[in-house]
């Protein structure tokens, strides 16, 4: 399958990074969160991705147009102009650059993104969150299903610890336990070609009309992660993930 990679947000509570650069291109242990996500994939099997881009989408450009210079050893002559690349891997990815407008939302660059995709079922998900999901399961759980549609829900990381009392001593303290009640869209979607035909435009949200008419019709089915996930909404999240990253936990690290 084709994994789509919405990466054209603004990321306003990140502002702090993404003033300077697009929110995928926020770097976890100097790499951005956009490559650590695909390594995912990549891990289950995952080579084609459609990355669609709009704001500072230019960025991730330059980035994936430079990336074999970047990750290699390299002979430059400077009079001819010639560079030899040696040594070294690179990821074997076919990866298309999509410029969906900066701003396009979800639905819209989903639609588009199409194009790339054919009459086939694909992967989806946001240029801002890893997750340590076994992505083969996610699939068989679609095939099984039979839907249209099937979102990963997951279970939101509590932003404080949480304690319960006995009069005035602590009985039980969970430092920053995972939230134990409601599911969240947590992104990694499988969908069949059929979606897009539920999104009107660019003006379009994903997570709005087409997902709440795709419920409605018996569509969407939810496949509950009861591992690790973490989106990238703000510096605390980025610290987080860093420690994580650099403490050798990071639980997403499944290459």
């Amino acid at each position: 399958m084709k994994a789509v990679i919405l990466c054209g947000g603004l990321g306003t509570r990140l502002s702090e990074e993404t003033v300077l650069k697009p929110k995928p291109m926020v770097e976890i242990g100097g790499m951005p969160v956009l490559w650590h996500i695909m390594k995912i994939y990549a891990a289950h099997g995952v080579r084609e991705f459609v990355l669609a881009l709009g704001y500072k989408g230019e960025m991730i450009k330059d980035y994936f147009l430079n990336y074999r210079y970047h990750s290699r050893s390299l002979t430059v002559e400077l009079h001819k102009g010639k560079i030899d690349i040696h040594q070294g891997d690179s990821e074997d990815w076919v990866v298309h650059l999509l410029d969906t407008g900066a701003q396009t939302q979800t639905g819209g660059r989903l639609k588009q993104a199409a194009q790339f995709i054919g009459n086939e079922p694909f992967l989806a998900t946001y240029g801002d969150g890893v997750t340590d999901l076994d992505i083969g399961k996610v699939i068989q759980f679609h095939q099984k299903k039979g839907c249209l549609a099937t979102v990963t829900a997951v279970r939101p990381p509590a932003r404080f610890g949480s304690m319960v009392f006995n009069g005035d001593h602590v009985t039980q303290f969970a430092e920053k336990p995972q939230a134990g009640e409601g599911w969240i869209n947590g992104g990694f979607f499988v969908l069949e070609p059929g979606v897009v035909d539920h999104i009107e435009g660019d003006e379009t949200l994903w997570e709005q009309d087409p997902m709440e008419q795709l419920a409605a019709d018996g569509q969407l089915t939810a496949y509950r992660h009861e591992g690790f996930w973490q989106c990238m909404d703000t510096l605390r999240d980025v610290r987080l993930l860093e420690s994580l990253w650099h403490e050798g936990k990071a639980p997403w690290k499944s290459w």
